[in-house]
């Protein structure tokens, strides 16, 4: 009985010394954590300061620094201090988790927000043509936070417009789309900037490259008609002016001067003249009597053919419809007659004239026609669509 007992007492001896050693571990002293970020409010893509020396053991030293960035990034570190960039836009809750040599942990958390840049949606047309009006549309950008955006353009990185001397900074348009046009072909390179007005900024950078139009290119040929009639007193003269070339190619001409018939012989004599001012061209006829017998009445002639070569046809190129016309009308060795024709008549004698002194002019003037025909080319064009 007495051995019954005497293992009783050392049972519960043996309880109380273990529910002593309980005691002992549940005593375990926490440490302090503390966090700062520096700074808390960032742009998309900068780093934060995490500093959290201040933390305390409590008991004993800091064995470990649990960090999670609240972004899907967790580090452990020795010492209290690091850095992380946040790549991405929104509030993040960076937790801290301090661990002790004594086994206690503490927890704390910081906030940091992170603002997006506006995600730039830039449309510009993959074809352009010299002579188009380009539209180049960034209303569909977005700024992560909703915030209201500006917006800056540069149209040409070629063109200084405000005169500071940097072609780069330009402010040539602030709205969401803007209308380009353009005149030549060649590259444009621009810009478009985008501000959220709170420090959030995005730029692209838009290449244009303006093509030629194609033309198919052929060449009809007409006939300009011009038909005067007056009289003229002998020593009288008569003259007008004509720009037959424009927009056109001189081929030939034809210019017949006709005298109404004489009833009395001989014919008188007249001078029909054309000076083309431009190209130092001169050339005069005299008029010459006709056939009587067959009615004929007394004329002057000029003409002359072959004055300018034939148009080339087939497709060209230009930047519009003008350069082109430009180009084909002041081909070298293709211009002849383009300036100012002066055609001129003169009445040089009406005869017969008196055979007495005193005695009245029987035949002082005439009656006359002119009729001017000249050949010319027209260049026809029609815009070709690229493959």
């Amino acid at each position: 009985m007495d051995r019954k007992r005497g293992l009783l007492l050392t049972a519960l001896l043996l309880v109380q010394l273990l529910a002593g050693c309980t005691s002992v571990l549940d005593n375990t002293v926490e440490p302090r954590a503390t966090l700062i970020a520096t700074p808390s409010d960032i742009q998309q893509g900068e780093e934060v300061t995490f500093d959290a020396r201040d933390s305390d053991a409590i008991e004993g030293v800091i064995t470990e620094f649990a960090w999670d960035f609240g972004d899907g990034t967790e580090i452990t570190t020795l010492a209290g201090f690091t850095s992380h960039q946040f790549v991405k836009a929104g509030q993040f809750n960076v937790k801290l988790t301090v661990t002790n040599d004594q086994g206690g942990s503490d927890t704390t958390s910081v906030l940091v927000r992170v603002n997006g840049a506006p995600v730039l949606n830039l449309s510009v047309p993959e074809v352009v043509r010299s002579g188009d009006i380009v539209l180049l549309d960034a209303s569909r950008t977005a700024d992560p936070e909703g915030a209201p955006m500006d917006f800056k353009w540069d149209l040409n990185f070629l063109e200084d417009t405000d005169g500071d001397g940097d072609a780069r900074n330009d402010i040539d348009s602030k709205e969401e789309t803007v209308y380009l046009p353009t005149e030549s072909s060649g590259t444009i390179i621009g810009s478009v900037t985008v501000d959220d007005r709170q420090g959030g900024v995005a730029t692209e950078q838009f290449t244009i490259e303006v093509q030629t139009r194609r033309y198919k290119v052929s060449w009809v040929q007409n006939t300009l008609e011009w038909n005067y009639d007056d009289y003229l007193d002998q020593g009288e003269s008569w003259s007008d002016n004509m720009t037959p070339g424009d927009g056109v190619r001189i081929m030939a001409y034809d210019a017949l001067l006709e005298l109404d018939q004489d009833l009395i012989l001989p014919p008188d004599d007249f001078t029909l003249s054309l000076n083309i001012v431009d190209d130092g061209y001169r050339k005069s006829a005299e008029t010459s009597p006709g056939n009587i017998t067959r009615n004929e009445t007394t004329t002057a002639e000029l003409n002359a053919s072959g004055l300018n070569p034939s148009g080339e046809e087939g497709i060209l190129e230009a930047d519009s419809e003008e350069e082109l016309l430009r180009g084909l009308l002041n081909e070298p060795g293709a211009r002849f007659g383009q300036g100012e024709w002066i055609w001129t008549i003169v009445a040089q004698n009406a005869n017969p004239d008196s055979q007495f002194p005193g005695q009245p002019d029987p035949d002082t003037g005439n009656d006359w026609k002119l009729t001017i025909v000249i050949t010319i080319l027209t260049p026809v064009l029609t815009e070709v669509a690229y493959e």
